[in-house]
């Protein structure tokens, strides 16, 4: 289909092409498209870039032949516009001459943004925070309805946030929903402290149209949290982040550095001596892991000459401390394996 509009004005802008290109609309109408699909299948169409602009209901949405549909979309300058009620615009930015048939298309266009838009399944003005963030963060929601769901939010599809999945974490401001057993928080500023007991994955800063992305990241950093670590950022866990999701419960259950990790988890004292383990490998040394812990540094060796006899290796070496910092964080991402 793409392009089609200028192969049809190359052969002739009769009655019949014009037709073909009042059909191509007619069935998205009757098929009940969504606005991002008319905006991309429009695009293709046109063999150009086109928009939709609908300031007052926080939608704004353009694309490129054969792109994703994007905002904010607004119309260039030199776009043959179309203006519709309640200050909506349908745009085409054509960078040639325009085509005989571009007229047509323009206001078919314009039809058809004004039937889906009554048609579309963006939210209603009454749906409470919760339902709108949970919209904004949903996989399967088109631009369209991100942007409407934003604006009712009064958040910019433009300004940066990161979200914040989170459990225990009913006590922090902002924007909120509960998805599942995990609370998602829109944050325009770096949360502060948690409650007690609370653990926090925070997603990357994005656009908040982009707000999934910053969500399922924020799921990710969630499953690396532990006691001694109750908040981790996405961005600090680099390459960890490829194991969630290459690594299920099971698999991570069976690797052995995380079974021998539960079998000194299972000892008398086995979650001092896990604790321990942390905080040397946060701190690189048996004496600062000691002063973390508010422990006397003599009471590190005997806990490190256990972990190594179970563990089969040396701890305190910085091969041996990136192993030991694999393995607790795999197993981190075990336990946690229902918060994702």
């Amino acid at each position: 289909m793409k392009g089609l509009l200028l192969r049809l004005s190359g052969l002739d802008a009769d009655a019949e092409n014009a037709v073909r290109v009042i059909g191509f609309f007619d069935r998205l109408i009757t098929g009940r498209a969504g606005l991002d699909a008319l905006v991309r299948s429009t695009a293709e169409l046109a063999g150009c870039r086109v928009g939709v602009h609908a300031p007052g209901q926080g939608l704004s949405l353009r694309a490129e032949p054969g792109e994703d549909v994007e905002t904010p979309g607004t119309a260039p300058a030199g776009a043959a516009v179309r203006r519709l009620e309640g200050g909506v615009e349908v745009w085409v930015a054509r960078g040639g001459a325009p085509l005989p048939l571009d007229d047509m298309l323009l206001e078919r266009f314009a039809i058809a943004t004004a039937i889906l838009l009554e048609q579309s399944g963006v939210p209603r003005p009454e749906l409470g925070d919760p339902a709108l963030v949970e919209l904004v963060l949903s996989g399967d929601a088109g631009t369209a309805e991100r942007s409407r769901a934003l604006h009712l939010l009064g958040i910019s599809p433009a300004a940066r946030l990161r979200v914040l999945a989170g459990t225990g974490v009913d006590g922090l401001t902002g924007r909120s929903a509960q998805l599942g057993g995990v609370r998602a928080i829109l944050a325009d500023t770096v949360p502060g402290p948690l409650p007690d007991g609370g653990r926090a994955g925070i997603g990357p800063e994005l656009p908040a149209i982009d707000a999934a992305r910053s969500w399922a990241a924020a799921r990710t950093a969630l499953r690396f949290t532990s006691d001694t670590e109750p908040v981790v950022w996405w961005e600090r866990l680099g390459s960890l982040a490829a194991f969630a999701g290459r690594l299920e419960g099971p698999e991570l259950a069976e690797l052995p550095d995380v079974r021998a990790l539960d079998r000194l988890a299972a000892e008398a004292h086995g979650e001092d001596t896990l604790a321990a383990l942390d905080a040397l490998c946060a701190t690189g040394s048996a004496r600062k892991a000691a002063a973390v812990l508010h422990r006397h540094h003599s009471t590190m060796p005997a806990r490190l000459a256990r972990a190594e006899a179970v563990l089969g290796f040396e701890v305190d070496s910085p091969a041996g401390r990136f192993r030991l910092h694999l393995a607790l964080m795999l197993r981190r991402l075990r336990d946690n394996s229902d918060l994702s």
